[in-house]
């Protein structure tokens, strides 16, 4: 690529200083890709075992310097370090049983906590329990039967929600997911994108990995969330990723996110390949995640340079696919769910395998609870 062109790609992130600290660095990543020799920083302990930076006020200096193949003597082959971030998603199956079903039609659609039931009680025109209208072991939680509609039903609780504030659920981002059974069944309502670990519903998002590949090496495109970031912020992400709203198909969706996040054109981005989904289910608190995510895989030009267009992202940087590898492994510096993606990615493209102990197990759980 000529320098020009790069120079100017890093223009549009001028305001962003940390990132424009990591620019040197991204151009020899980007320029010596084939001879990748990044430079030994600050030390930085292995792994989640645990990373001595707290995740997401880490550089672009600490991620080239984790991802080393020489900064630390490990096995490449040990898949510890994958199994850990698996776990990190799937939190929390000792207390299920602090959760009753949220159910519509007949249908369960969420999971939804005691404590968090006793603020909704307080609206008894919305939402009805299946015991006196009590919040006992064996309830379930359901709509009143004069909502009727999905249009009622999604304004009557969104109303709730709005009333309940960020005090008690937080982040609100004015997103709605849809309400089903399962993907593709029909919407019994929508809901705000925050509430949804509240009401334990199934939620569905697209990621999708950019790759460069050169002299029969590939390479990922990472990049690197906004410190302004209601969640994860700082932390490593996707080329591009979003979640899955109401009223948008996941090709529309993918193209949606490939133009807002990374700068990709509609022409290029049509040729993203879906490639499966990971699952998982993650309890914490009064949040039951059971979540989705349809994974895709891109193939790049090497000329190709991601500009964000949203604000959301601080920056970008082009790795060799095994040093995006130990970073997953040595560290928490992706944000939980991409590891999850990126470890699919590895068995697909052939950097996990078989001969690994753990190899089947590992497949076997990037897809928890029920994936459907």
């Amino acid at each position: 690529m000529a320098s020009k062109s790069l120079a100017h790609s890093f223009r549009n992130f001028s305001t962003v200083p940390s990132f424009c600290n990591a620019s040197t660095i991204f151009r020899t990543t980007y320029t010596t890709i084939s001879t990748f020799r990044p430079t030994v920083h600050r030390s930085i302990s292995v792994a989640s075992r645990p990373v001595s930076v707290t995740p997401g006020s880490f550089t672009w200096d600490d991620v080239v310097h984790v991802s080393s193949p020489e900064s630390f003597q490990d096995d490449p082959a040990d898949l510890t370090g994958y199994f850990e971030k698996v776990k990190l998603c799937n939190r929390g199956s000792d207390t299920q049983s602090e959760f009753f079903p949220f159910v519509i039609d007949g249908q369960i659609v969420g999971y939804v906590h005691h404590g968090f039931a006793k603020h909704l009680q307080q609206y008894p025109n919305v939402f009805t329990f299946s015991q006196d209208d009590s919040v006992k072991v064996g309830a379930c939680l359901t709509l009143h039967e004069s909502l009727k509609t999905p249009e009622d039903r999604t304004r009557a609780v969104g109303d709730v929600v709005k009333c309940l504030g960020e005090e008690v659920i937080p982040g609100t981002r004015n997103e709605l997911f849809p309400v089903t059974s399962s993907f593709g069944a029909p919407n019994f309502f929508s809901l705000e994108r925050a509430a949804a670990p509240y009401f334990g519903i199934k939620v569905y998002g697209v990621h999708m990995n950019g790759y460069v590949e050169k002299e029969g090496k590939k390479f990922l495109w990472v990049a690197k969330r906004s410190q302004t970031k209601p969640t994860f912020p700082g932390m490593l992400d996707h080329l591009v990723a979003g979640g899955l709203p109401q009223g948008i198909s996941c090709g529309e969706n993918l193209m949606k996110e490939c133009k807002e996040e990374a700068g990709i054109p509609r022409s290029v981005s049509k040729e993203a390949i879906p490639v499966g989904a990971i699952s998982y289910t993650d309890i914490k608190g009064y949040g039951y995640k059971r979540d989705v995510q349809f994974c895709y895989d891109l193939k790049l030009p090497e000329s190709f340079v991601p500009e964000n267009q949203d604000g959301e992202v601080e920056g970008f940087m082009l790795l060799p696919v095994t040093n995006v590898a130990n970073v997953i492994r040595r560290t928490q510096f992706f944000k939980p769910n991409c590891s999850l993606v990126i470890i699919n990615f590895l068995f697909r493209h052939g950097y996990i395998k078989p001969e690994s102990s753990g190899y089947l197990e590992l497949l076997q759980s990037l897809r928890s609870g029920t994936c459907f």
